[in-house]
């Protein structure tokens, strides 16, 4: 049984936990691949709104089972906060949630490097998290990290020990101010280790192998957007993680010919937290609007998102990038209102208009060229088919699928379950 993919296609926050939630139902399994605390995947159903950080966005449905793969790096603290959530739930996630041997730890000295790394970049920081994923991925790539599989072993506090001395060494050199006390947050970090330790532990290439070979059904959850992919996003302000595609492969142990439908998420218009580069930003009251009927606040980290109209010439690349075959637009409701709508569907790139994205989308060398359309007034939160859609709505999903070639075929009204209409 090959396995469907969905993932983010802007600067992450497009919505793909509402998705993960609604597919459940139809997939036996959910697999986050990479990235880790860094993601915030909202849920809201009845009138209770959810976040999850590391845990899949299936763990609220009953009959599916929920992998962290390899892919993801893991910090024992902040995971353990999250499974405290669920108990008033009485959900059995010992049973339902699995964790990758393969998968790296965060330590608590990794994001002290975070933090001491980006206060030393000073105005020129990218806007992470602070939850140390980037320190993490390094130790990863620099075959320096401590695995989940390792806290079976006999040595592993030993090694914890060694790293975690590497790790004060590089912080001391950073010649920051970063004040910490190092037994505290270990005792914190032991403590989360023991609890991380009741569930279970698996070689989760090898189950995933065998699940296909029974004809289960599989789906990979991204976390962030592919703009933020950190070969293919807006580098270097970017995370440390393929968030594309081609990281399902990696972040599970997946060939790529298994991988079936991909299902891209993507917002009515586009957000983006933190630095980095951002053509359709809009600083006007338009923004504004944007940002406060959108609640675009960072779920993981509470920060404001910057707004803007919609990029198509970003999206395209995205829809390419990783072969998407289904589309899911989000957060239509907020476009109510707006008279005017602009799309972006070129660029005036160093004097060329282009339509491809190009290496540097910097203000300095991009400046954006929009196509208007007319807005709908129409309240959409309160639609349950396609067929109650405004004309004008219609319209702006018609001229986005022909742009990308690609059908749109779920157009979420709001932030609920229910709220979830089918084309």
């Amino acid at each position: 049984m090959a396995v469907d993919l969905l993932l983010g296609l802007q600067w992450g926050d497009e919505g793909k936990g509402k998705i993960v939630d609604v597919l459940t139902s139809k997939y036996d399994i959910i697999a986050r691949f990479q990235g880790g605390p860094n993601a915030g995947h909202t849920l809201e159903f009845d009138g209770i709104k959810h976040v999850l950080h590391t845990i899949p966005s299936g763990i609220f449905h009953k009959n599916a089972l929920n992998l962290v793969g390899n892919g993801v790096v893991i910090d024992p603290v902040i995971f353990q906060k999250e499974l405290k959530n669920l108990d008033k739930f009485k959900l059995d996630y010992v049973s339902k949630l699995l964790l990758s041997k393969k998968a790296h730890i965060i330590l608590p000295t990794h994001r002290l490097l975070d933090a001491a790394s980006e206060t030393s970049k000073g105005k020129a920081k990218i806007g992470s998290t602070l939850k140390g994923i980037g320190p993490t991925y390094m130790d990863k790539t620099g075959r320096n990290g401590l695995r989940l599989g390792e806290l079976e072993m006999p040595d592993w506090k030993e090694k914890y020990r060694n790293l975690a001395n590497k790790h004060e060494s590089m912080i001391a050199f950073y010649d920051v101010d970063i004040q910490y006390n190092l037994k505290e947050l270990e005792a914190e970090f032991f403590e989360a280790i023991e609890s991380l330790k009741k569930l279970p532990f698996i070689d989760s290439e090898a189950y995933l192998q065998q699940a296909q070979a029974e004809q289960k059904t599989i789906l990979a959850e991204g976390a962030q957007g592919s703009l933020l992919d950190i070969d293919f996003g807006t580098y270097p302000f970017v995370t440390s993680s393929n968030t594309t595609a081609a990281g399902a492969c990696t972040g599970l142990g997946v060939a790529p010919n298994q991988i079936n439908e991909v299902y891209g998420i993507f917002k009515a218009y586009t957000t983006r937290v933190g630095s980095g580069p951002f053509p359709t930003e809009l600083f006007d009251e338009t923004g504004e609007k944007m940002a406060k009927i959108g609640n675009e606040f960072g779920a993981t980290t509470g920060r404001g998102r910057r707004c803007g109209w919609l990029d198509l010439v970003a999206l395209k690349y995205a829809v390419q990038v990783n072969g998407v075959t289904q589309l899911m637009m989000m957060k239509a409701d907020v476009l109510s209102g707006f008279k005017t709508l602009k799309i972006c569907t070129a660029y005036k790139y160093k004097g060329e208009e282009i339509t491809h994205f190009p290496y540097n989308v910097d203000k300095k060398y991009v400046e954006p060229i929009y196509t208007e359309m007319q807005g709908w007034d129409e309240d959409l939160m309160q639609m349950t088919s396609k067929e109650e859609f405004p004309e004008n709505l219609n319209k702006y999903i018609d001229f986005i699928e022909k742009e990308l070639a690609t059908p749109i075929k779920i157009v979420s009204v709001g932030p609920d379950r229910t709220q979830t209409i089918e084309r």
